[in-house]
């Protein structure tokens, strides 16, 4: 009898483990499977990357307003959210996320870390799923940056307007200073490997996760650092995999844009084996497909450009056999305004034409899987053209015009857009 139960335990467990599995999300060729769904997965997400500070009991958090977010997301047919785990204390040039994840190398804030867990566990209850980015290959919310400061090579210039140039210079040191990469790596592994204390489940065996993400927008600035960038995607994801095989592994790329506008090198980065899908970002006002005076007038341009961007990531998403997600685009106001429920007729009609994109792409089995629009502002509101600590986190960034790029709760037109994106 007593074999007998340990016997049954031992199924019972197994069992269990195999029940988890298969509600991971996963892909097989140029499409995404999530759970037990025979159906392939295509859908429409958002960036929320500031979800997990709301989620603390800390300076920024509020977990009324971030379920209250999640609810709206959910009632709009938002599953995907592509956060940030936590940002990295900034360089003094530029204007950082605050409060900060970790202040020095391996020093985490755990506040912030339970609002990464809450997180989760609240998604999961709306049957959400995350994409989670580890660093930053821009100022922001320290990234690169602070991996350069702590192993000597100073405070990041401003990476913005006429700092440009000298930000690339000193970005692109990451991809040969191996001190700077093993403090990386050494945070990698301190997220990865985390249990959920909110849940008591590893963040492994955690099916709310869709995929864990190397960089936002990592980029190798520059020819020279292209070997060390490859080198660095490949050992990147190839930890992140030791840790958690359970999981997808994703670059955060912009795409072809975001690989020296090289589109072999696009393609080598996303062909690693321990990468699963590609990532694509378009931005036509940043890219100047468009210009702010002219949003309307330009769209004609910015559905070609978009076309032709996407056509291009086709074509390597049938070369690497995988499939693909524009996580991150955006259009700005009409007139350039960034108040809430001020007119969005331009950006309505590109999103609009994205969303027509994911859904040929989805009619015909094609490689372009989902979307995820960036970004949402919900119920947050600006209050200055620049973020301080103790406004509204809004999905535009400290260092960009509050309002820019976020969609609000009261932007009715871009919300019936959204719901009815798959109808």
């Amino acid at each position: 009898m007593k074999i007998k139960h340990i016997l049954a335990t031992v199924l019972a467990a197994f069992a269990l483990c195999a029940s988890a599995q298969h509600n991971f999300v996963r892909t097989k060729g140029m499409q995404f499977f999530k759970g037990q769904q025979t159906e392939p997965y295509y859908f429409i997400g958002t960036n929320f990357w500031y979800g997990p500070i709301l989620g603390s009991t800390g300076q920024g958090g509020n977990r009324t307003r971030l379920c209250a977010e999640l609810d709206s997301l959910k009632a709009l047919g938002v599953n995907n959210l592509r956060i940030l785990a936590g940002a990295d204390a900034g360089s003094k040039h530029a204007n950082t996320v605050k409060p900060y994840l970790q202040a020095k190398p391996g020093e985490l804030n755990d506040t912030l870390l339970v609002g990464l867990d809450y997180m989760l566990a609240e998604m999961a209850k709306r049957d959400m799923v995350a994409v989670i980015y580890l660093t930053n290959s821009w100022d922001w919310s320290g990234g690169y940056g602070f991996y350069l400061r702590e192993t000597g090579h100073g405070d990041s210039p401003d990476a913005h307007g006429e700092g440009y140039n000298d930000y690339v210079e000193y970005a692109r040191q990451f991809f040969h200073d191996e001190k700077a990469q093993q403090l990386f790596l050494n945070h990698v592994r301190n997220i990865v490997s985390r249990t959920n204390t909110v849940t008591g489940k590893p963040y492994r065996e955690d099916p709310t996760i869709m995929s864990w993400q190397l960089c936002n927008e990592p980029r190798p600035f520059g020819k020279p650092e292209v070997p060390n960038f490859v080198k660095w995607v490949k050992e990147t994801a190839a930890l992140i995999k030791s840790i958690d095989p359970n999981h997808l592994v994703s670059t955060g790329s912009e795409g072809v844009i975001g690989c020296n506008v090289n589109e072999e090198l696009c393609t080598t980065v996303h062909n690693d084996r321990n990468i699963d899908y590609m990532t694509v970002h378009i931005w036509p006002a940043n890219w100047q497909w468009a210009s702010k005076d002219r949003l309307f007038e330009a769209l004609p341009n910015v559905y070609n450009k978009t076309t032709e961007y996407l056509a291009q990531h086709d074509r390597i998403a049938f070369n690497i056999n995988k499939p693909y997600v524009v996580e991150e685009f955006g259009y700005p106001r009409d007139n350039n305004f960034h108040g809430a429920g001020s007119p969005t007729v331009a950006r309505d009609a590109f999103y609009a034409f994205v969303f027509s994109k994911v859904n040929e792409s989805r009619k015909n089995g094609g490689p372009m899987a989902g979307c995820n629009f960036w970004g949402w502002g919900g119920s947050g509101r600006p209050i200055n053209e620049t973020w301080s600590m103790g406004a509204d986190y809004l999905c535009d960034p400290p260092h960009e015009p509050q309002g820019w790029y976020s969609v609000f709760d009261n932007d009715a037109s871009t919300l019936q857009l959204i719901r009815n994106a798959f109808k």
